[in-house]
């Protein structure tokens, strides 16, 4: 007699006894990709916002009134220092200094009268024509013509002095700006600038170094050399990196009590551009007022280990990344970071050469999950 299946189960729970079923395997462990930490030269930087100032920037302003005669440059081109620029009507400051020269050459014949007096009055005195009172008032008569003379000689100065004004020379070299004022327009020390010279070459870099920065620089590189262990490279507003390389020259010694930031400043080239031979149309690639990232980067480079801008993870205790340790398992190590990019993170510390860290896969794990980790398919490039 044969038995059905369903009878059997029937059967048995009837009986009272419940059949057994096979658990379902675990599933597998997530992939995830990995690569293995390596130290790589890099440079230590770190970056800021800055501005141009150029080295010298001089208003030129009449020292002297008069009509405006001529101006001898163009507008935009460079000039160089002692060059003439403009000159104000000299007619009445050249009459001023002859009148002047005339007044002194007077006083110095004056002068010599009275001396002549004096010697004469001193030979007579020990005669019986002799007076001491004719040698006292020739004395004073002397003295008197001798000061004569030296406010004769300052007048010529002062005369001197604004003849001289009536040319307005380029005190520095540099490239001139528009002129304010036409030819032919009358001027006066209060008509304020007429034309701004501003240096080329070199060009200062301002820009407010963090109390907690400057302090890490400080301990950095003291015994590298301070200021001169360190480059100033800049990228220009259009996000080009300008290809000269400058120096800090000093740090303020106030701390801005606002932002609670140093004043720094540096020094860079601003070379003619080659091929570019026009003032006027700017030849050079920085201008002074302009806006731009400082980067300040050690001279030699240091072995640091380099990840994948996307394995560095951030929360409110601060940077990490998801390792995998011997039993594969994910463990969370915390890092302190150096200098980053869009695509690598220099790590300056938490990481050891060897480990183990997590770049692909990591959304969909976490510490004490086992994982089957393999070769990510990533690279990271050597930074600078």
């Amino acid at each position: 007699m044969k038995i059905s299946t369903a009878g059997l189960t029937w059967a048995l729970l009837l009986c009272g006894a419940s059949p057994t079923f096979a658990a379902p395997p675990p599933p597998p462990p997530i992939s995830v990709g990995v690569v293995v930490a390596a130290e790589k030269s890099v440079y230590r930087e770190q970056s800021y916002v800055g501005r141009i100032q150029a080295t010298s920037v001089v208003n030129l302003i009449p020292r002297v009134t008069g009509f405006l005669e001529q101006r001898l440059f163009h507008q935009g081109d460079d000039v160089t220092k002692g060059e003439l620029l403009y000159v104000i009507e000299q007619g009445p400051y050249a009459a001023a200094l002859a009148q002047q020269q005339a007044a002194l050459a007077q006083a110095k014949a004056q002068m010599v009268n009275a001396r002549v007096a004096l010697s004469r009055a001193q030979r007579l005195l020990h005669t019986p024509a002799g007076q001491q009172s004719l040698v006292d008032d020739a004395q004073a008569t002397y003295d008197s013509d001798s000061a004569q003379v030296a406010a004769a000689q300052a007048q010529v100065a002062n005369a001197q002095i604004n003849f001289a004004y009536t040319e307005i020379r380029a005190p520095i070299n540099g490239r001139i700006g528009a002129t304010a004022i036409n030819v032919g327009n009358v001027v006066s020390p209060t008509t304020g600038t007429l034309a701004t010279i501003v240096t080329q070459d070199p060009m200062n870099v301002l820009f407010s170094l963090p109390v907690r920065d400057a302090l890490k620089l400080r301990e950095e590189y003291a015994a590298k050399g301070g200021l001169d262990a360190v480059e100033l490279h800049i990228t220009l507003p259009d996000g080009t990196n300008y290809d000269q390389t400058g120096k800090l020259d000093f740090v303020s010694n106030q701390i801005s009590q606002a932002t609670d930031s140093l004043n720094v400043q540096g020094s860079i080239a601003n070379p003619v551009i080659p091929g570019l031979h026009d003032p006027k149309a700017g030849d050079r690639a920085l201008t002074d007022g302009e806006f731009i990232n400082v980067v300040l980067r050690s001279k030699t480079p240091e072995r640091r280990v380099v990840l994948p801008r996307e394995a560095v993870l951030s929360d409110q205790f601060g940077d990490y990344v998801l390792a995998v340790d011997a039993q594969n398992k994910v463990v969370r190590q915390t890092v302190t970071l150096g200098a980053t990019t869009p695509e690598t993170a220099t790590i300056a510390r938490g990481i050891s050469p060897g480990d183990k860290i997590i770049v692909d896969g990591i959304q969909k794990v976490h510490p004490g999950l086992v994982v089957n980790p393999s070769p990510a398919d990533t690279s990271t490039p050597d930074q600078g």
